[in-house]
């Protein structure tokens, strides 16, 4: 017997029939899922300090377990001083059971330690069903050592859905367990 995460047990058994009651579905292939969670992080300052990158890279593999890819820039902006093809940020892409214990860590661990936390903002939907949420400080993160920190820096995260509509997203992230602020 293999392992499954908890939240995608639970996604199978209670989010599925969840999902299936509120909007209608007639077929189980219909209920949207989460398809990838993406993590970005832009190290603007990389331009004149090349170990900000490294540094980047090695938070980012700490908190998802996996390695970032160096993300380049994508043409020269003199004012900037930017370089087309200079390392500019650090991304990773999780999916299947690394995408789902991130999930878990990040609603179980991470979110209840930011300061003056009451839910996340709903309005981080795109219009296809995908959200992206912004964090100002990685340092929320257990696995983050607050002693190594060289630069406090904020990252995007974004939850790719199959969902076609915000509506559904949200619902389906909000049976996940992300705790959306109350209108």
């Amino acid at each position: 017997m293999s392992y499954i995460p908890r939240l995608k047990e639970d996604y199978g058994t209670r989010i599925v029939s969840a999902l299936t009651e509120e909007f209608g579905y007639s077929n189980v292939m219909q209920v949207p899922k989460l398809d990838k969670i993406v993590i970005s992080k832009g190290v603007g300052a990389a331009i004149a300090d090349k170990k900000l990158i490294e540094y980047a890279v090695e938070e980012l593999a700490t908190i998802t377990g996996q390695k970032p890819v160096v993300t380049l820039s994508k043409k020269d902006i003199a004012t900037f001083k930017l370089r087309k093809g200079m390392p500019i940020g650090v991304k990773v892409t999780l999916r299947g059971v690394k995408m789902y214990e991130f999930l878990d860590r990040l609603i179980t661990a991470s979110l209840p330690r930011v300061r003056d936390f009451n839910g996340i903002k709903a309005n981080g939907f795109d219009g296809r069903g995908n959200y992206t949420l912004g964090i100002t400080e990685q340092i929320i993160f257990p696995e983050i050592n607050i002693d190594k920190v060289n630069k406090i820096g904020g990252m995007d995260i974004t939850f790719v859905t199959s969902a076609p509509t915000d509506k559904e997203a949200k619902s389906l992230l909000t049976e996940m367990g992300l705790p959306f602020k109350k209108n």
